[in-house]
């Protein structure tokens, strides 16, 4: 069988099912890289978000047929594979390793609404805001981090995180309203202990 000049997930995922090796080709070339790095804001791990990405496809190779459609979009699906998998990991591998290349990937880990025109917190710099966002994220409870990564990182609807998450999504309103709120805190103060080390800055004293 064709597949259409632009194939749906959908289409491709049913090609796959098939034994349509090309079907599985493209649909993993259009999905891995979102899943890495899914994996990796939540782990703050290069290595375990490569192990966990593997894995999601060796999964959806597998049990392909346990995908509902009518449950939410394959991309969820496959978020939901990954962040069972992810917080699994950090479970066994306790404390996990945070992100090591910490300017790689900076404007993937920015939340707009961190940062919006007119907010108090565009004092600090946009990097130093950026290094904040990203240790302050994976700082965060589980339950947290894994709603702002996915609707404040991925964009996510609410419906949508909630699918990956298997919860209400009331709770994910709930919970990203807390985790914006919590990470607001936290920056302001950075903020001012920034703001506090530059009045106290021995150079200075001495000049």
């Amino acid at each position: 069988m064709t597949l259409p000049t632009t194939p749906s997930d959908l289409d491709l995922l049913r090609q796959m099912m098939t034994g349509d090796e090309d079907a599985f080709t493209l649909l993993y070339r259009r999905r891995q890289a979102s899943v890495y790095r899914f994996a990796l804001q939540m782990s703050g791990s290069h290595t375990l978000a490569e192990d966990v990405t593997q894995e999601v496809f060796i999964v959806l190779m597998r049990e392909a047929g346990r995908y509902d459609p009518d449950r939410g979009s394959l991309a969820a699906y496959l978020y939901g594979i990954a962040r069972n998998h992810v917080l699994r990991k950090l479970e066994q591998d306790r404390p996990f390793v945070q992100f090591i290349d910490r300017s790689a990937d900076a404007e993937e880990i920015t939340p707009q609404s961190m940062i919006a025109e007119g907010d108090p917190l565009t004092e600090l710099t946009r990097g130093e805001m950026i290094q904040e966002l990203r240790d302050l994220i994976l700082s965060m409870p589980s339950r947290y981090r894994e709603v702002v990564v996915l609707c404040d990182l991925h964009e996510m609807s609410y419906v949508e995180a909630a699918a990956v998450i298997g919860c209400a999504v009331g709770t994910v309103r709930s919970r990203l309203h807390r985790a914006r709120a919590l990470l607001i805190e936290k920056l302001r103060a950075a903020r001012d202990r920034n703001e506090d080390a530059q009045e106290v800055n021995p150079a200075r004293c001495f000049a």
